[in-house]
């Protein structure tokens, strides 16, 4: 099995959409993103203009996995990866490729939140990556972790 990585692109917008749903942990259905008003419009919009630059993983032309990142604020938005590839390096390349490009961007720091249960498999991923705690928390609950470049 070969795994490409590219640039995504406004065309992979409804295989995103889809994919977020089928996530191992986190899944967010068409209903809930649209309730937090991300919609196949916004979101294709979004990395046309380039605010919301990322990356997609490839198996077979299939999007496996993808992550973006807020180009105003540094923000990485989202990381998503069907289960089946999870533990494979994915993850991993996918957060590299955009902490890269927002690098391009001059933020001396960016962030993102995730679960503050040490049992999530998010909990443990970012920080062996680096991610460090700002010992604060978003309006969900989720622990907001920024990645400080030196």
């Amino acid at each position: 099995m070969t795994i490409a990585f590219r640039r995504a692109a406004p065309d992979d917008t409804p295989a995103c959409i889809v994919l977020r749903g089928m996530t191992r942990e986190n899944a967010f259905s068409v209903e809930k993103l649209a309730a937090l008003g991300i919609t196949l419009e916004s979101w294709r919009s979004a990395i046309a203009d380039g605010s919301l630059p990322g990356h997609v993983a490839i198996v077979d032309d299939r999007i496996v996995g993808y992550c973006f990142g807020e180009r105003e604020t540094g923000e990485i938005a989202v990381l998503a990866l069907l289960p089946e590839h999870e533990g494979k390096g994915v993850g991993r390349t996918l957060l590299n490729l955009v902490v890269a490009e927002l690098k391009g961007f001059s933020f001396d720091r960016l962030f993102l939140s995730c679960s503050s249960d040490p049992a999530s498999r998010s909990y443990g991923f970012y920080r062996h990556l680096g991610w460090r705690s700002t010992g604060t928390f978003d309006d969900r609950g989720d622990e907001i972790l920024e990645y400080l470049f030196a």
